[in-house]
């Protein structure tokens, strides 16, 4: 527990002992669950957490709030990680009013039955007078559940955000929030970048000088890095001006083939990234793709197809609608290379999405043939 401001305080828990977020993310410095108490003439709690950590968030509470009853509960995010806490919220407070929009509430009995308490159903730009504190509700549907809604303090000027700028990351851990911001919102949020513009204008007419997401450190200073980050990639844009190579190799031939291309793009002043699709964070290679404005994928022919991995990496690139890219492809075959072909035409379905005009084509292992080939595409990318 810490505060925010003389009247706001965080009362979220660390979760260092998780693997997967979400049941398929990598999260080796764990996550934040982030919760929030004001203390006013009307208290209130901003989201609980995840069950694993619903003990310790009550103690939190239970120190913050010192001898005192809260009367609101305002529920962001309907996602067990952090609404899992409610029914154990509402068993020691039963007094507490829930605050929620209609599709809160649907969510709300489906996930926890005849659970019975008083609620608050609110609209989309309604106001929740606290005494000192007025609330103005800020819907962000499928941002990136349909009830998601924000809470906007006009007296502090702060957004308490739900998932929105959150990140991977315990607080423990001091880490830039850049990198594991990206990961966590292209492979979570990101299908939704449409939904995540029309908050972004919503937010414009905003005077905002705290960010509260439900993940990941509260944000106070350079608040125009953190939101301009989120248009970028809201809008599906490159962030940089680079090459990410992906690649999946079975005897180390076809990883030559993508070194070599890393190695050549170096020379040319090229920023380049690469990844082991077989070995690499699934979820970290989506967000390098989404990062650069170009991408390069290498495989080798597999049972007339393409490797497992280089197709589930395609599969996860299309169902957060990657576009506004260059792709390249670098295809390996003893004596029927199919992959590009393959590859090319998953991608034909993407929205925006060119092709670089060189090919590279490996039998079995790279030649003078293919070594041409790779530098000509490196002179592409390098254009």
């Amino acid at each position: 527990m810490f505060a925010i401001t003389n009247d706001l305080y965080y009362i979220g828990v660390d979760d260092t002992d998780i693997d997967l977020f979400e049941g398929q993310y990598d999260v080796p410095n764990g996550v934040s669950y982030n919760s929030y108490l004001y203390i006013d003439e009307k208290i209130t709690v901003f989201d609980t957490v995840d069950k694993r950590k619903t003990a310790e968030w009550l103690k939190a509470l239970e120190d913050a709030l010192k001898g005192a009853q809260p009367d609101y509960l305002i529920v962001s995010h309907m996602e067990p990680d952090h609404a899992a806490s409610i029914p154990a919220f509402l068993e020691k407070y039963p007094s507490a009013t829930i605050v929620g929009n209609e599709k809160t509430f649907i969510l709300f009995d489906r996930f926890f039955g005849g659970l019975h308490a008083r609620k608050l159903t609110v609209k989309d730009g309604d106001k929740l007078d606290l005494g000192k504190h007025n609330i103005t509700f800020v819907f962000a549907p499928m941002v990136h559940w349909p009830e998601v809604m924000l809470s906007y303090d006009g007296t502090d000027k702060i957004l308490f955000s739900a998932d929105a700028f959150g990140k991977f990351g315990a607080l423990a851990h001091d880490e830039d929030w850049l990198d594991e911001a990206r990961r966590y919102y292209i492979n979570i949020v990101g299908k939704y970048g449409n939904s995540v513009q029309n908050v972004l204008k919503k937010a414009a007419a905003l005077d905002i000088k705290t960010i509260c997401p439900l993940h990941g450190p509260v944000l106070k200073d350079n608040l125009e890095y953190y939101i301009s980050k989120y248009d970028t990639w809201s809008s599906f844009r490159p962030e940089e001006n680079g090459v990410f190579i992906a690649y999946a190799s079975i005897y180390g031939n076809t990883a030559a083939a993508a070194e070599k291309l890393y190695n050549e793009l170096k020379k040319r002043g090229v920023k380049a990234e690469k990844a082991d699709l077989t070995r690499c964070d699934s979820a970290q290679a989506v967000a390098n793709a989404f990062k650069y404005d170009k991408l390069v994928i290498a495989s080798v022919t597999y049972d007339g197809g393409i490797m497992p991995c280089t197709e589930a990496f395609i599969n996860k690139l299309k169902a957060k609608n990657l576009s506004k890219r260059t792709v390249g492809f670098i295809q390996n075959g003893s004596w029927a290379p199919l992959a590009t072909k393959i590859m090319r035409s998953a991608f034909e379905s993407f929205k925006d999405v060119s092709f670089c005009g060189v090919t590279v084509t490996i039998n079995s292992a790279p030649d003078k043939t293919s070594d041409g080939q790779i530098t000509d595409l490196a002179e592409e990318l390098a254009k």
